[in-house]
């Protein structure tokens, strides 16, 4: 980011580096934390009036420190051990220069942690989202996600984990881990799963930030550039989904040419990358998937044959329901839909009562020309998901339905 950049932005580019600094210095996260919040309030205060420092991210890390040891003299007869340490690390002059905030989210994304502590921890020290945020976007009570915060914070410093770059036996696991957690964090902004809104572009704009940043130390990683791809390809068509007053439009529906071309274009060129890298992964088949929907001018023109092909193979790499349930749609639009409702039975047990399975339901019904059990389908899905513009597509889904065709 240029040094002429607004304050506001420098620091949020500069706060999770910083914070990894000194926890990787003195691996006490929840000091760390308060410290370097303090020095963020300390430039904001000071940089307007005395102008910024040459070095913004030396300052930040010296006055952090700072704060730190002035926390650790105040308890000096309890913690001198740590006094000691603090003062005889304090950097000097321009401090190393490494990527503090990728090492802070591999530690965020710790496999030991549940995949709910680990994006909220990530969004609170690596996108520098308050906790009042987090548990607004989540729509959690802000002490349930403090709670949520402070325990992920505890399994990591029981768990002994040290801070750092993890070494070649557990980096593809942590990496596996961050990569799960960007795609938590995206799919939740792009559709959200309860509220009255759609889409929380904050939660889905900071995914892709962040994942671009991973992307930009490992570009040579095929499944860091799918999912890059695959956010970019997916949010493309984010202003064409919703309609001028908010409700769901589904993507046969959708006018085009309001997708986002720059965003298409990167994503296309990322796709060919990841998928040339050698090694296949979930990230790369979904964005593959996703540029053919892109790339298509019209829907009429998208090529099934392929996206069922590319089903197939994501189905067999991760066995995932929510898989074949697409797959069954890909099905139903290369092959006619009683043979996309035909793949649906063996999902029954693995996705129970979910509203995605009856909707799919609904829509192949639809497809197939029987109004009554589309709409029995719609209803039920309408009745189970807790999105407020999913709920209103389904509802009128089954009442244009009940209504039947419009006289001529």
């Amino acid at each position: 980011m240029s040094a002429e950049a607004p304050i506001e932005d420098l620091l949020r580019e500069l706060g999770p580096q910083v914070l990894g600094a000194v926890v990787r210095r003195y691996g006490d996260f929840d000091a760390a934390e308060d410290a370097v919040q303090e020095a963020l309030l300390a430039a904001v205060l000071h940089w307007p009036k005395d102008g910024r420092p040459d070095n913004p991210r030396g300052w930040l890390i010296q006055t952090a420190v700072r704060k730190l040891t002035d926390h650790y003299r105040s308890n000096q007869a309890r913690r001198r051990r740590e006094v000691n340490e603090a003062w005889r690390e304090v950097p000097q002059g321009r401090t190393e220069q490494r990527d503090d905030a990728l090492e802070l989210l591999f530690m965020c994304c710790h496999p030991s942690l549940s995949p709910a502590s680990a994006v909220a921890l990530t969004l609170r020290a690596v996108g520098g989202l308050t906790t009042a945020e987090i548990a607004n976007a989540f729509l959690v009570p802000e002490t349930t996600l403090a709670q949520r915060v402070s325990r992920a914070k505890q399994r990591i410093k029981s768990s002994g984990t040290s801070f750092g770059t993890p070494d070649s036996t557990e980096f593809a696991a942590r990496l596996e881990s961050v990569l799960r957690v960007l795609y938590l964090i995206f799919n939740e902004g792009y559709a959200t799963s309860i509220g009255s809104a759609l889409h929380r572009t904050d939660l889905s704009g900071e995914a892709i930030r962040l994942t671009r940043n991973v992307h930009a130390l490992l570009q040579d990683d095929p499944e860091v550039t799918g999912l890059l791809a695959l956010m970019l390809l997916t949010d493309a068509r984010r202003l064409a989904r919703t309609d001028e007053v908010g409700r769901l439009v589904p993507l046969e529906e959708q006018d085009r040419s309001l997708w986002d071309r720059a965003k298409i274009a990167e994503g296309v060129r990322l796709t060919a990358t990841a998928m040339a890298g050698g090694r296949v992964g979930e990230y790369q088949l979904q964005a593959a998937i996703a540029a053919q929907h892109d790339t298509a001018a019209r829907t009429e023109d998208t090529d099934w044959a392929q996206i069922l092909a590319l089903y197939g193979l994501l189905a067999k790499l991760t066995g995932n329901p929510m898989v074949e349930l697409n797959r069954a749609i890909a099905t139903a639009m290369a092959n006619g839909p009683q043979a996309g409702l035909d793949l649906l039975a063996p999902v029954d047990a693995q996705l129970g009562a979910h509203y995605r399975l009856d909707a799919v339901r609904g829509h192949l019904y639809e497809l197939l020309g029987d109004s009554d059990a589309a709409v029995s389908h719609y209803r039920a899905a309408a009745g189970r998901t807790t999105n407020l513009p999913e709920r209103d597509y389904l509802v009128l889904r089954a009442a244009r339905l009940n209504r039947g065709p419009a006289p001529s």
